[in-house]
């Protein structure tokens, strides 16, 4: 059951983001960009052939292989239940849906839509898949830190 439940919401988040990218292509494309707050946040289009923050520009067909790879393992590690349920697991979710909706992207058009460009700061633009990966990787770092610390102060703990 939890299976089916995890590939219904890998499902949904990546119809999500292919839904937000048809409205992109569809309404942002033909004027370019769309100021959402002033001088903090704006909507514009763009065609990434790369990865994050530009690198491995046109290197498509190696990131579809990869990012392919990345989601096979991950599909296959929460759907034979080598990773339970519980915290990474929802991490892990949030990454595969990313990756998948990439991936489409890559596969079917050749480039990744990009659309959110933050101006407060000097940032790549980015995406919803791109969101889904970045939070779940993060996360999931941020915990494993914090595993690895909480293990190393209970095994002081146990010396002393």
């Amino acid at each position: 059951m939890v299976q089916a439940v995890t590939l219904f919401i890998i499902a949904l988040l990546t119809f999500a983001d292919q839904l937000i990218e048809m409205a992109v292509v569809k309404y942002l494309k033909p004027v370019g960009s769309a100021m959402v707050i002033n001088g903090f946040f704006r909507l514009r289009y763009a065609e990434n052939t790369g990865a994050i923050f530009g690198s491995m520009q046109s290197r498509t067909t190696i990131l579809a292989i990869f990012v392919s790879i990345i989601v096979l393992v991950s599909l296959f590690l929460l759907l034979s239940k080598k990773i339970k349920p519980g915290f990474i697991y929802c991490c892990l979710v949030l990454v595969i849906s990313g990756g998948i909706g990439n991936l489409i992207d890559r596969v079917f058009r050749g480039f990744v839509v990009d659309y959110f460009e933050p101006l407060f700061v000097n940032f790549a633009i980015f995406n919803f898949a791109d969101c889904l990966v970045t939070v779940g990787a993060f996360a999931m770092m941020g915990y494993l830190i914090f595993d690895i610390i909480k293990d190393f102060r209970k095994a002081n703990n146990e010396k002393h």
